[in-house]
């Protein structure tokens, strides 16, 4: 009898063991839960304010493109990479490291708004005070928008590329017909058969997470026949072959690189008239592309 007691007694001891665990489980296990819930609605919250301030940073761009009477690439690109980061970010994950990568790289697009809408003010003083001094023949004309665009060469400051951090960029890609007097002095031409070279600038920007050293980008220049001029020489890249008018080769320091390349005529032939085309490539990569006219 009494050992059947002090079975009952180990029994009810056992089962309370038991409880007590199953409790502190069931406790801990809510406990687990309700931290998850409020970290996923923190994230969420975060990832919504990045996402508002993001909103407000191309609304910002909106205004100032609408303002500028002339169309400055440099705004619109920014504001496109923007956009693009918005629309990754809807469809990116509620963790913590992705947020965070998220909020560093609207960091470096808030620095780069900074720099660009700042000059983009300046560029608006600048070109309405040369807009009073322009004189009516074309040639001073096409000197002063020669000048004006080199002013946004040279002053183009761009951040952190969303897709490809450490990848080149150019900016401010323009090309003219240009005419070498016997002096060296370069007059831009109109007109296709008084010039005697197609120039090509660009910068390359800015990008402390591209390694420093030599580089060099493939510029192709097309006609209006659509003929590749200069050296039209081929590259291959995988299964993309590329034809390409010169090899620009620099050295590249981390900061803003700008840089003027000349492509001649074929030989004993002139420009034709029309449209000509404008690209650059980092490799296979299309990283610029513009267009100009020769009459």
């Amino acid at each position: 009898m009494e050992g059947s007691q002090k079975t009952s007694t180990g029994l009810k001891v056992g089962l309370g063991i038991l409880l007590v665990l199953f409790l502190g489980t069931a406790f801990y296990a809510s406990k687990l839960y309700s931290d998850k819930q409020e970290t996923e609605k923190t994230l969420v919250s975060e990832k919504q304010q990045v996402m508002n301030d993001l909103n407000n940073m191309a609304q910002e761009y909106d205004a100032a493109i609408a303002e500028s009477e002339i169309k400055n690439q440099d705004l619109i690109a920014a504001r496109d990479r923007i956009t693009g980061l918005m629309d990754s970010l809807k469809v990116s994950q509620n963790s913590v490291n992705s947020l965070w990568r998220y909020k560093k790289k609207f960091l470096a697009l808030q620095d780069e708004m900074d720099v660009l809408l700042t000059e983009n003010d300046r560029l608006k003083v600048e070109n309405e005070l040369l807009a009073t001094s322009l004189d009516s023949t074309q040639v001073q004309l096409a000197e002063r928008t020669m000048f004006t665009d080199s002013l946004l060469v040279q002053n183009t400051e761009l951040a952190t590329v969303v897709n490809d951090a450490a990848a080149l960029q150019t900016v401010g890609l323009i090309g003219m017909g240009v005419l070498e007097r016997s002096s060296g002095k370069q007059v831009p031409m109109e007109r296709a058969r008084r010039s005697d070279k197609i120039k090509v600038c660009f910068t390359v920007a800015k990008n402390t997470l591209t390694e420093a050293g030599d580089k060099e980008l493939y510029v192709q220049v097309i006609d209006p026949k659509n003929n590749v001029l200069g050296a039209n020489d081929q590259v291959q890249f995988d299964d993309q072959v590329l034809n390409y008018s010169l090899i620009s080769r620099f050295n590249y320091e981390n900061r803003n690189l700008n840089i003027c390349e000349y492509v001649s005529p074929p030989e004993d032939a002139k420009f034709e008239k029309g449209r000509y085309k404008i690209n650059v490539f980092s490799a296979k990569e299309l990283i610029s592309s513009s267009e100009f006219s020769l009459k």
